[in-house]
């Protein structure tokens, strides 16, 4: 049983209202005896994925069991300046965010006299500073290391070597200016290359704002010349739980994920696969089997099976349509794999 197990690791200064993030977003956590893929793990909450769709078409199919897609959650220990010099729980949280897909940044912009800030003062870009600098000494760290590691193999000019030490250089280079290795502007095939080092700063970053509709919040555009975070944002008011939808949603577009439907009786089930994925490697998302044992697959939209208002409405009308593996899976779609 394959299963695209998505984790977002949860990252911020101390008293940024990470923690709370986090239990508010568990308390929205799903049971996980349907995801044998869980750790029982106090930092690790699944959550499910939010989607109309799928409930209207389990209520269409009638089907004994609904599943939906869910991200794991990663709550990160707090960071403190000097993590990557082993401060605080340095060297395990980095450990920790290694393993994650992307990281939610959380950024505190309110002031408030009786949450105390570790810095003394709410200033969010110098907050931001402070992690996303530890974040560059973690990494340069690891690439140095991995420098000094393949310098006999680049002596003896072993192609591999060469040409993952000309990578590393432009890597290290950025990183030495205190940049994320992201302002490297590697290649898909670069990225490919040093991709078991699991670099932290080439992780895609999500801010999430943690404003507070009680008290005053810091404008924090202009520190970026009028422009919003690099990358993208979301604000959140953890007490009130505005915004999770939003920051799942964020989450998904960050890391290029959509969503397809297997539905019947049995049960209506959410997938998450990569944009762009073809019918047997969707397939795989189910089970490992499918992408060699692929013969075609019966699509139609989501919508079209609803408003046909049966299964063989859609098929006398045409809508359920016939592909092969060439055929590039949309959001939505529902599907049935014949193997």
């Amino acid at each position: 049983m394959s299963h695209f197990s998505l984790s977002i690791g949860i990252v911020g200064l101390p008293n940024v209202g990470k923690s709370t993030l986090f239990n508010a977003l568990t308390k929205k956590s799903v049971p996980a005896e349907n995801y044998p893929f869980c750790t029982i793990d106090p930092s690790v909450g699944i959550v499910s994925v939010p989607d109309d769709r799928l409930w209207k078409l389990s209520e269409f199919s009638k089907s004994a069991k609904t599943i939906p897609a869910v991200i794991e959650f990663v709550d990160i220990a707090g960071l403190v300046e000097g993590a990557a010099k082993g401060e605080g729980l340095g060297n395990k949280f980095l450990t920790n965010i290694r393993e994650v897909d992307a990281i939610a940044h959380v950024v505190r912009t309110f002031r408030d006299d009786s949450v105390i800030h570790v810095a003394s003062k709410v200033d969010p870009m110098q907050d931001i500073g402070v992690i996303n600098l530890e974040l560059v000494l973690a990494d340069f760290e690891t690439v140095s290391k991995r420098i000094a590691n393949i310098q006999k193999d680049v002596k003896k000019q072993d192609k591999d070597a060469v040409a993952e030490e000309i990578i590393l250089k432009k890597v290290e280079k950025v990183l030495e200016g205190g940049h994320m290795a992201e302002d490297a502007n590697l290649s898909e095939e670069e990225k490919f290359k040093i991709k078991s080092l699991n670099l932290l700063t080439l992780k895609p970053m999500l801010y999430v704002l943690n404003v507070s509709e009680a008290t005053e919040n810091v404008d924090i555009t202009p520190a970026f010349g009028g422009a919003s975070l690099p990358g993208m944002s979301v604000k959140i008011d953890p007490v009130f739980e505005k915004g999770f939808d939003d920051l799942i949603k964020k989450s998904y577009e960050l890391l290029g994920l959509e969503t397809f439907f297997t539905t019947g009786e049995d049960e209506t089930r959410a997938w998450t696969i990569k944009i762009g994925s073809t019918a047997p490697i969707a397939g795989t998302a189910i089970h490992t089997d499918f992408r060699d044992k692929f013969i075609r697959a019966e699509v139609i939209n989501w919508k079209d099976l609803l408003d046909a208002g049966s299964y063989a409405n859609a098929r006398a009308k045409g809508l359920v349509r016939t592909e092969g593996k060439e055929y590039i899976v949309k959001d939505g779609d529902v599907i049935e794999f014949k193997i």
